[in-house]
């Protein structure tokens, strides 16, 4: 599985799990601390680290080992390190403060998302 299969693999598992605003950024020629960037809200604490824990074991079905994971915690950010792919999971406030969109997004490396994603709350 190639990265961008495995940031896609982490967008269907946040998108199943009801995350919101799912954003994938192929951030490779920005910085050499990941190839892409997995950007999502969730509603609450609990919800955030419940998608961190459907990302992890989506991605272990895969055979991807997590290498770090900062926030697990608390639950307002967390950022889970697969090497290639970060995973970015922010309470909405947290989001909305960080916007990491408008330090990572250089407006043409958004990829497109081949799910239809749920507009309700």
């Amino acid at each position: 599985m190639d990265q961008k299969e495995l940031a896609l693999l982490a967008a269907k598992a946040l998108d199943d799990k009801r995350g919101k605003d799912i954003t994938v950024l192929k951030v490779d020629e920005m910085t050499v601390i990941t190839d892409y960037m997995v950007i999502a809200s969730g509603r609450s604490a609990n919800q955030v680290k419940a998608l961190a824990d459907e990302v992890d074991e989506r991605m272990a079905e895969h055979g991807i080992q997590l290498r770090r994971c900062e926030g697990q915690s608390d639950g307002r950010w967390i950022v889970m390190d697969y090497g290639t792919v970060l995973v970015q999971l922010f309470h909405r406030e947290e989001r909305e403060f960080y916007n990491l969109e408008r330090l990572w997004s250089d407006g043409s490396n958004r990829m497109e998302l081949p799910f239809e994603q749920s507009d309700d709350d």
